[in-house]
């Protein structure tokens, strides 16, 4: 049966309100992430260090890249190693997509960790690894920013020292915004799956960073 004119005019506002209203319910659906969302829990990536080059570094410096940001050292006798070896494993498996990926692994032995030895170390797992070091009060105040920790152990008799660490990794995505937080107990796949989304979304143009 064909409606009326008048009637017509007056469906078809409801008509588009449902589909904006149906557009609306569409867009604010939670991404279906594995790992744990901090978004607008933490804060943006920022920060001011030197990297295993010697060069001054910021986070805009990697705007455009997804980027996982952990904190460790180099004399880290298990956690740090296994967890750089960990995402060395999850940049193969992204294959070309790595490319948009940046892992920076923020020294908390900035004594020690020298833009060399980070270079040498970092190198040694992944080329998408960036090492960055600074003062150490620089270092304190991004380990608060995110609300990790870090303490020099006692030294041991020879000269030489632990560092107890959080073992978290936070993942920023193309604009620098805190999205995710990997722990040890999330799985490889996990992670893999996360980074796919994160990399499948944003101004693609601005991946050519450093």
């Amino acid at each position: 049966m064909k409606l009326p004119r008048l009637a017509r005019l007056t469906l078809l506002p409801l008509l588009l309100a449902s589909v904006l209203l149906l557009t609306a319910c569409h867009r604010d659906e939670p991404m279906p992430w594995q790992l744990t969302d901090i978004t607008g829990h933490m804060p943006d990536l920022s920060f001011k260090l030197t990297d295993d080059t010697g060069k001054t570094v910021t986070a805009a410096d990697y705007r455009g890249k997804v980027v996982l940001l952990y904190f460790g050292y180099t004399h880290c006798p298990d956690v740090c190693p296994l967890t750089l070896a960990h995402l060395h494993v999850v940049m193969q498996q992204l294959g070309k997509l790595a490319d948009d990926t940046r892992i920076l692994f923020v020294s908390v032995d900035p004594t020690r960790d020298t833009p060399d030895v980070l270079h040498g170390y970092v190198n040694a797992f992944d080329p998408h690894a960036v090492g960055l070091t600074g003062s150490a009060g620089d270092i304190e105040a991004l380990s608060k920013r995110y609300r990790s920790a870090f303490t020099r152990e006692p030294d041991k008799g020879d000269g030489s020292y632990d560092v107890s660490h959080s073992s978290g990794i936070y993942v920023f995505d193309r604009d620098g915004k805190a999205r995710l937080l990997a722990t040890p107990s999330d799985t490889q796949d996990k992670l893999i799956h996360d980074l796919h989304l994160l990399l499948s979304t944003g101004d693609q143009s601005l991946g050519n960073r450093p």
